[in-house]
């Protein structure tokens, strides 16, 4: 039994039955037809000339952590094991890129809105709904 818990735990990650180093081998071209639909399309039409400036930053590997205002940019295998600070409308907050990241947009590991937290009615509240619970 503990024998089985050690090879779970050690399983090598694959994309779509693809391991990271045959991901990061690939072209655009061959990347395009293993990723989902509208990563597919999205890279069909082509990088913007900043998604090129990060890819081609990134793949330089001259920084520890690499800032960008692009949150629409796809996850490639290029990017595992990077340190990327995306912007969230305020300020930049660093993402470490997993494997299991590949194929999804950048955006979508950083939030833009904050999280609502509600305190007791204001003014103008109607009498009903003033009346808090001391629960």
């Amino acid at each position: 039994m503990a024998d089985d818990r050690v090879s779970r735990d050690k399983r090598e990650f694959t994309y779509r039955g693809y391991t990271l180093d045959e991901l990061k081998n690939m072209s655009l071209d061959e990347l395009k037809k293993v990723l989902p639909a509208r990563a597919r399309r999205t890279l069909k039409r082509g990088l913007n000339i900043e998604e090129k400036r990060l890819l081609e930053r990134i793949e330089q590997k001259d920084k520890d952590v690499y800032r960008t205002h692009r949150r629409e940019m796809i996850i490639l295998p290029e990017f595992v094991g990077k340190r990327i600070a995306i912007h969230d409308g305020e300020k930049f907050k660093t993402v470490k890129i997993e494997p299991e990241m590949i194929g999804h947009y950048l955006g979508e590991f950083v939030l833009t809105r904050k999280q609502v937290e509600h305190s007791g009615p204001g003014i103008g509240a109607t009498r009903s709904s003033k009346y808090i619970p001391l629960k």
